[in-house]
């Protein structure tokens, strides 16, 4: 993409759109030989996906690329813009993008069926370049959103108040709650944070928040609406709106060390990461004998020593171990999964 005066970039939440059309902006910035409109927050500008629509209508030649923080927002535009934008997730930093992004290597993806069958050779040609373990509990702690390098030492207090600005202003807009039902999701994300992994009691917790049952499983989904939880159900092909999850965790392990009032359980913070890295690539389930289930495969987590005594009964069954820089067999190191993108 040329950086020229053919390319313009915008925030939608500067205070020229106030009183300016995005349609305008458009089109004055085609009639003066403008090609490339990149276009930031879009969410905080009222109507957006249907003037992005008029102005793909209406200027064919222009190429439109449009970002929001606001995966609840972007997911409401989808009818507006269908058939004329692909819009995609874009996820945090994995571990490979960490250590690419902090240590300036050019570590490439492993494929998970590489992973699994090639484990022990992949770790070792990784090895060659890097010593993954030195960093590995840095990047659980602050290493999934990349503005941590802007002030590390402030990361934790700024997440926090990113997941604030999203329950006091994302929520409400788009859900239309009160005030009063913000505060009570916030006082049951801090439950949560505190006691992940949470196996949700929801009569206990109904009653000890001043929630209804169905309000708190509302509640539950909102937070993972944006992307602040991730909750795990026995079976993913039946969810329904009322159904309670098994079991909650934190969408990354960042958010656990920047909410918990204490420090992390490091089981937690385990199993955290693996459905955050794995997940990318599909559906994780609940299983009652290993940890998780992801398509056929039963997976165990937990440190060094950690065997496959829990899951030996399972022919589709792996342990993934932290602490390990290599692992053998049915054995992975954990931070291999962070290479999956």
């Amino acid at each position: 993409m040329p950086q020229d005066n053919q390319t313009l970039y915008a925030s939608l939440d500067d205070l020229y759109f106030t009183k300016n059309t995005l349609v305008d902006f458009a089109e004055q910035f085609v009639i003066q030989g403008g090609k490339y409109l990149l276009l930031d927050e879009v969410h905080r500008y009222q109507n957006w996906s249907q003037e992005l629509k008029n102005i793909y209508d209406d200027n064919p030649n222009l190429k439109i690329v449009f970002t929001g923080s606001s995966l609840i927002h972007l997911n409401q535009a989808k009818g507006d813009l269908s058939r004329r934008a692909v819009m995609y997730e874009l996820a945090g930093l994995s571990f490979r993008e960490y250590l690419n992004f902090t240590q300036g290597t050019n570590l490439e993806p492993v494929g998970f069926d590489q992973l699994l069958k090639n484990h022990t050779n992949q770790a070792l040609q990784i090895l060659e370049n890097i010593r993954p373990l030195a960093h590995f509990s840095d990047f659980l702690k602050h290493g999934y959103y990349p503005y941590f390098k802007e002030a590390p030492r402030l990361y934790q207090q700024k997440l926090s108040e990113t997941i604030s600005l999203a329950l006091n202003i994302d929520l409400p807009s788009f859900h239309d709650i009160s005030f009063g039902s913000v505060e009570k999701i916030r006082l049951l994300l801090y439950i949560i944070s505190d006691s992940v992994p949470f196996k949700p009691n929801i009569s206990k917790l109904s009653e000890r928040t001043g929630i209804s049952r169905n309000s708190l499983i509302q509640y539950i989904r909102y937070l993972e609406e944006i992307r602040v939880i991730k909750c795990l159900y026995a079976d993913i092909k039946g969810i329904v709106v009322l159904q309670k999850p098994e079991k909650i965790y934190m969408h990354h392990p960042n958010l656990q060390y920047a909410l918990a009032t204490e420090n992390p359980n490091i089981g937690s913070v385990r199993e955290s990461l693996f459905i955050n890295q794995l997940g990318n690539l599909g559906p994780i389930k609940y299983t009652p004998d290993g940890d998780f289930a992801f398509k056929n495969l039963v997976f165990e987590i937990g440190g060094r020593k950690k065997t496959n005594k829990q899951i030996k009964h399972h022919d589709n069954s792996y342990v993934v171990a932290d602490g390990i820089e290599v692992g053998h067999l049915h054995k992975i190191p954990l931070w291999l999964f962070g290479f999956l993108y």
